[in-house]
């Protein structure tokens, strides 16, 4: 999973934060995913103008990037996600100072 640093600290709304933190756990390796806006908005209890809205914040913010994706008969598909940001310990999760700060997360 790939999470920014300290995402809490962002200033990001709460409905942003659970929109990205789907996406990252459904992203492959190289932090892409293409969840439906329609999955992620029942998934998430969420409507689907709040899902594109924390789509606009996240992008904002630097933290997502969208593509969209055409069916090869013509049509749209759902969007490319592309997640951006990872997870960087900044100490061994086994010693009491980062297991107490619950590991800290940069850029």
């Amino acid at each position: 999973m790939i999470l920014p640093r300290r995402i809490y600290d962002l200033g990001l709304s709460h409905k942003a934060v659970s929109v990205y933190c789907y996406l990252a756990n459904r992203a492959d390796k190289n932090g892409e995913c293409y969840p439906s806006v329609r999955r992620i908005s029942e998934d998430l209890k969420l409507a689907k103008c709040t899902v594109f809205r924390a789509f606009n914040e996240l992008e904002e913010q630097g933290l997502l990037e969208r593509f969209p994706r055409y069916h090869t008969q013509g049509g749209r598909r759902s969007s490319l996600y592309k997640i951006k940001g990872e997870i960087t310990p900044t100490g061994n999760r086994g010693d009491n100072a980062s297991s107490k700060k619950g590991g800290d997360m940069n850029v």
